[in-house]
């Protein structure tokens, strides 16, 4: 039998709806030019532990979850912006959520390393719900990436 979750059907038991409690890894592949490249970004810039690999991929402990990044020499950049409090935001992307003494950190770590944000580190919906700090940039193969601080995780979800 299968339950597809859906808002209607979400309660406090469901590991969907659930926020209290630690989350499962999660594991994302993304199409790179280069390994090395791939490796000095995610490796070095991140610190990024490496885990297996092959001469086509390799695995990176992106936080605590599972990042691949997968060989494609015709890898494209994104393509598709939307608007979001006053910046392009840039989609594809994906991310990670800190909370926001380690954004901070992170922050001035990137603009210490000089960077090149798509869109710099400033803090979203300030006084409102959902409030948070975020930044974006590419990896050397064009995927986007976006960190996001709270200061209390609650707000992960606040309408």
């Amino acid at each position: 039998m299968t339950v597809e979750f859906t808002p209607d059907n979400a309660d406090s038991t469901s590991p969907a709806a659930s926020s209290g409690e630690s989350l499962s890894p999660f594991h994302l592949a993304i199409p790179v030019r280069d390994l090395a490249q791939s490796r000095a970004f995610y490796g070095k810039l991140f610190a990024c532990p490496e885990g297996r690999s092959d001469t086509t991929w390799v695995d990176f402990n992106f936080f605590g979850h599972q990042l691949v990044c997968h060989v494609d020499p015709t890898a494209r950049n994104r393509v598709v912006e939307n608007t979001v409090d006053g910046h392009c935001v840039p989609i594809p992307h994906f991310g990670i959520v800190l909370d926001m003494d380690r954004w901070h950190e992170l922050a001035e770590r990137l603009k210490g390393h000089n960077v090149n944000f798509i869109i710099e580190p400033y803090i979203r919906f300030e006084g409102q719900p959902g409030e948070q700090g975020t930044m974006f940039l590419e990896d050397p193969s064009g995927n986007a990436v976006e960190f996001k601080g709270f200061r209390d995780r609650s707000g992960l979800f606040a309408k």
